[in-house]
């Protein structure tokens, strides 16, 4: 700790926080958490694996659950390893530059995943409403271009928080809600004006993920008008069950989020693990059943799975 009288901060470093109230167990909690945890990294890195050595998997849909894979896998790495370190170390303390990184990543994460959501919910609205054309709109190019657009956006939008972070004085408190630093969360322990940087990181997020889940909502409508169209029953259920496995991402990302932006703008008398649980739901949820649920439901990505492991099966005997 700092004299008061520092021109910096009186914290120089942050605690973060296990699960309120249950401190006594957290040895146990760490249990279901590891086991996410390696679901995780296994599924994400078999589904990137998968297309990356199926040339035949080389289309717009799993290029972009690829992106997906690897945007779940990079939330994860920079929020399950400190939740675990909490639960099996006790170790809370971060430095400002340790927690700001991490806030970095995550939040960048985080639009990564955003943006990807909805540009497959693009690549859903092209695939039934013009299939004649998607080979020609979407082609490989297009997906790069996507691609490097979301890595730009994502940039642009999370570079200037720990820029702006680094003026702020830290007196009131260095302990954080979360068990992983997050930008209000950080915001809420500064003793100096913070309005540029509320004002920024809620334009940010409003012009980000905001606008990414007014798209989504249009690009549904207009694929729920495409299959209203269509004459035969079959053919509007076997358009509609090709979009169930990305209502289920769309679903698992946004649904904590917005409810955890509602809960803190209309209650603030809440227990704190209320807040706690949703932004674990929110953060450590999607990359954990993601995989899961594309896997379930997608019978390419099952076959390649089943090949690769008799192909090894094979060669071991």
């Amino acid at each position: 700790m700092l004299p008061v009288n520092s021109t910096t901060s009186v914290f120089t470093t942050f605690l973060v926080t296990g699960i309120p109230g249950l401190e006594a167990v957290h040895i146990w909690i760490s249990i279901p958490f590891c086991a996410m945890f390696f679901i995780t990294l296994v599924g994400n890195m078999t589904i990137m694996t998968i297309i990356w050595r199926e040339r035949t998997l080389h289309v717009p849909m799993y290029l972009f659950l690829a992106m997906l894979a690897a945007s779940d896998l990079g939330l994860s790495l920079f929020t399950f390893p400190t939740m675990l370190r909490i639960f099996w170390l006790d170790a809370r303390e971060l430095t400002f530059t340790a927690c700001f990184t991490q806030m970095f990543f995550i939040h960048t994460f985080q639009d990564f995943e955003s943006a990807i959501i909805l540009a497959m919910a693009f690549d859903r609205y092209v695939a039934i409403s013009r299939p004649l054309h998607y080979s020609s709109i979407l082609t490989n190019s297009v997906i790069a271009r996507i691609g490097l657009a979301i890595v730009m956006r994502a940039m642009i939008a999370q570079v200037p928080l720990p820029i702006l972070l680094r003026r702020l004085c830290f007196c009131h408190s260095n302990v954080l809600s979360h068990s992983y630093c997050l930008h209000p969360d950080i915001l809420k322990l500064s003793c100096s004006n913070t309005r540029i940087n509320s004002v920024f990181g809620l334009f940010m997020v409003l012009s980000n993920m905001g606008v990414d889940f007014l798209l989504i909502l249009l690009s549904y409508a207009l694929i729920l008008k495409t299959v209203l169209s269509i004459a035969s029953h079959s053919g509007c259920l076997k358009a509609l069950n090709t979009c169930i496995s990305h209502l289920c991402a769309v679903v698992l990302f946004f649904t904590p989020m917005i409810c955890l932006s509602i809960l803190y703008r209309i209650s603030r008398r809440l227990p704190q693990n209320i807040y706690t649980l949703l932004a674990n739901m929110h953060f450590l949820i999607p990359p954990v059943m993601n995989p899961i649920v594309y896997v379930a439901r997608t019978k390419q990505i099952q076959d390649k799975i089943l090949k690769l492991f008799i192909k090894k099966e094979t060669d071991e005997s």
